[in-house]
């Protein structure tokens, strides 16, 4: 394991809710605001934005556990702030302390809180074992 990965790494990405991030839109309710299945893509698009540049040639991380309370609802318009902080490294196993946040006009709301795991694997060993 590289000596860069460790506890403390961080990303922060901000998205645009737009129509195709709805619940409607990707089938999991019938309500036009940020899907949860979405909200998980965008943790998880920081989680890895988070380790991706140390992580030891030829390997990458995949998820295992997410652990996620998507607590309001972001409308259509909506700008959501993803953060991962990376909290636990134990071997290949990489724990993150999760959050989204969601601008509006009376102060920051937090759309969610949670944890993802992931697990430093050898990409070619990886997929050859689909």
């Amino acid at each position: 394991m590289s000596d860069a990965l460790a506890s403390g790494l961080t990303a922060r990405l901000t998205h645009d809710v737009g129509e195709a991030d709805t619940a409607t839109a990707l089938g999991s309710g019938d309500v036009p605001v940020l899907a949860t299945p979405r909200l998980l893509a965008w943790l998880e698009e920081a989680t890895v934005a988070a380790v991706s540049a140390h992580l030891p040639t030829g390997s990458t991380s995949v998820g295992t556990r997410v652990e996620v309370e998507h607590r309001v609802a972001s409308a259509v318009g909506a700008v959501v702030h993803v953060r991962a902080d990376l909290s636990l490294v134990d071997g290949r196993l990489l724990r993150f302390e999760v959050a989204a946040e969601e601008d509006r006009p009376d102060g920051p709301a937090v759309v969610a809180t949670g944890r993802v795991t992931r697990v430093v694997v050898d990409r070619e060993r990886f997929l050859a074992r689909l």
